[in-house]
């Protein structure tokens, strides 16, 4: 397996239109970046489970016509999948709230099948992850991502992880912060948000989130923090100015995006950051955490 491996959920996704009726989607922040990593040209393959309703069959369709590869998704007999709720406010900022706890995502590896699935995605040149990944296996799953991650470096492929810090899905920050720390020694690119490190480790600046992850020998470290722009080894991008921002919904997972992209085709990792900045200054123009194709800036 020659491409990118994407490994999470993907929910149904509410979001509310000005006129009090809600918008029917889908999304999850892995998902996201696997949908935007496809769009600008990349081989993606997204893991999860999904269920036998017609809200799965749907995600299936819409992620079949962006490109992806479905190999890797496993179908629960009784579970749907989870659901979510956006709440924006007049700035564009949101708040979520959320129905997953009985998603068919969580019960990936109680399935038949996904040994099988981790097998082969340990061949990946890539795998994606997220603290909300973690989060969705924590306890005696979480031993198999770690795993999954291991093997994958040991073969010389590479793991990019955003912590995406949720506080709502973590029983304490405790157990976030060693989920981390176990995950740390085998990423290769980290992409924290300094927002999410702050609410969890305290940090004061987007240096000091950058001098922690770096600390973990991860050699590519690059903290986002929304239109103040993106810190890299090499200093400051600056963000994408956008006068009245929609829904910052999916603007760090299409960063993630465009950063990936933009590193496997060779670029180096400031230009790499500013072409994942002017990625979200886009999504932030729109509702929902997925634009229209047609909305795509040039690449």
């Amino acid at each position: 397996m020659t491409s990118i491996v994407c490994f999470g959920e993907c929910m149904i996704e509410l979001s509310r239109l000005a006129d009090g009726t809600a918008r029917v989607a889908y999304g999850g922040d892995t998902l996201n970046t696997a949908v935007y990593l496809a769009r600008l040209g990349q081989p993606v393959t997204y893991m999860t489970a999904l269920g036998q309703d017609p809200w799965s069959a749907d995600m299936l369709e819409g992620w079949a016509s962006e490109g992806i590869d479905l190999s890797c998704v496993l179908t629960h007999p009784d579970r749907l999948p989870g659901l979510y709720a956006i709440n924006t406010r007049p700035d564009g900022e949101r708040s979520f709230g959320y129905w997953r706890e009985q998603s068919a995502a969580r019960a990936f590896f109680a399935l038949d099948g996904a040994d099988a699935l981790i097998d082969r995605a340990s061949q990946a040149d890539l795998l994606y992850l997220s603290g909300i990944t973690l989060a969705l296996f924590a306890g005696e799953s979480l031993e198999r991502v770690l795993d999954l991650a291991r093997r994958i470096r040991v073969r010389g492929g590479g793991l990019a992880f955003d912590p995406n810090y949720r506080a709502r899905l973590w029983r304490s920050p405790d157990e976030a912060r060693a989920a981390f720390e176990a995950i740390a020694p085998f990423v290769t690119v980290a992409l924290p948000s300094f927002e999410d490190e702050a609410a969890l480790w305290g940090d004061a600046t987007c240096e000091a989130a950058w001098e922690r992850w770096s600390g973990y020998g991860i050699g590519e470290v690059v903290v986002k923090h929304g239109k103040s722009g993106a810190l890299t080894s090499q200093g400051w991008v600056a963000g994408t100015a956008v006068a009245r921002p929609v829904d910052t919904t999916g603007a760090g997972d299409s960063f993630n995006a465009g950063y990936l992209a933009a590193r496997r085709r060779g670029t180096d990792p400031h230009k790499a950051a500013a072409q994942g900045a002017r990625l979200a200054g886009e999504v932030i123009r729109h509702r929902g955490a997925l634009i229209p194709k047609r909305s795509m800036p040039p690449w």
